[in-house]
C-alpha cells in the first residue's frame, strides 16, 4: 500500500474520483426514469473511469517501489465491470444488480484493508474506511434486495454515488492538507551569499 507520502503527492485522484462519483450520481436524481440500457452503460463508463484512475494511480505506485495491489485489483474489477456493462447493456436487472453489487463489495474490502494499513500514516484515514463501509453495505442492500423498480433503483445508485463522491472529494482534501503541512520549507528568493 503507499505511503501517506506517495498518497499525498496524488491527492487529487481522489478528488477526480469523487467529481466522477457526484457527476454520476446527479445525472440519475435528474434523469431518474432511464431505461435500464441508458443506466447500465451510464454505470458502466463511470465504473471503468473510475478503475482507470484507480490503475493509473497504482502503476504510479509501483514506479515509486510501493504496496499497489489492492488499489491495482478494484481497478481492474472495475474495469471489468464496466467493460461487462458496455457489452452486455441488455442483461437482466437482477444479472446487472448482481455485477454492481460485487464490484460494491469487493471495492469496499479494498478501500478498508487501504484504510486499516494507512491508519498509522495520517489521520483521516477513516474517510476511506467510510467509503469501504458505504460500498460493502450498498453491495449487501443490492444483493439481498434484487428487485427492486427500475426508478428505486436509479435512487439507490444515484444516493450512493453521492454520498462515496463526497467521502472521495474529502479524502482528496485531507491528503491535500497533509501534503501542504508535510511540505519542506523552500525559501522563494536565494539567501545572500557571504563576503
Amino acid at each position: 500500500m503507499p505511503s501517506a507520502g506517495v498518497l499525498a503527492q496524488r491527492w487529487w485522484v481522489p478528488i477526480v474520483r469523487g467529481v466522477v462519483a457526484i457527476l454520476f450520481g446527479l445525472a440519475l436524481l435528474v434523469v431518474p426514469k432511464l431505461g435500464l440500457l441508458t443506466l447500465a452503460i451510464l454505470w458502466g463508463a463511470y465504473a471503468f473511469v473510475d478503475g482507470v484512475l484507480s490503475i493509473v494511480h497504482a502503476a504510479r505506485g509501483a514506479r515509486a517501489g510501493r504496496r499497489w495491489g489492492w488499489l491495482l485489483f478494484e481497478g481492474i474489477v472495475s474495469v471489468l465491470a464496466g467493460i461487462i456493462a458496455f457489452l452486455w447493456p441488455g442483461i437482466t436487472v437482477l444479472a446487472f444488480l448482481i455485477v454492481i453489487a460485487v464490484r460494491a463489495l469487493i471495492g469496499g474490502v479494498a478501500e478498508i484493508v487501504a484504510a486499516i494499513t494507512l491508519r498509522r500514516q495520517i489521520s483521516g484515514e477513516w474517510f476511506l474506511a467510510l467509503t469501504g463501509v458505504l460500498s460493502i453495505v450498498f453491495g449487501v442492500l443490492l444483493l439481498v434486495y434484487p428487485l427492486p423498480g427500475i426508478l428505486a433503483l436509479a435512487w439507490l445508485i444515484a444516493i450512493y454515488a453521492l454520498l462515496f463522491g463526497v467521502l472521495l472529494i474529502s479524502l482528496g482534501l485531507r491528503l491535500h492538507g497533509y501534503r501542504e503541512s508535510a511540505r519542506p520549507f523552500i525559501p522563494t528568493t536565494s539567501a545572500p551569499s557571504g563576503p
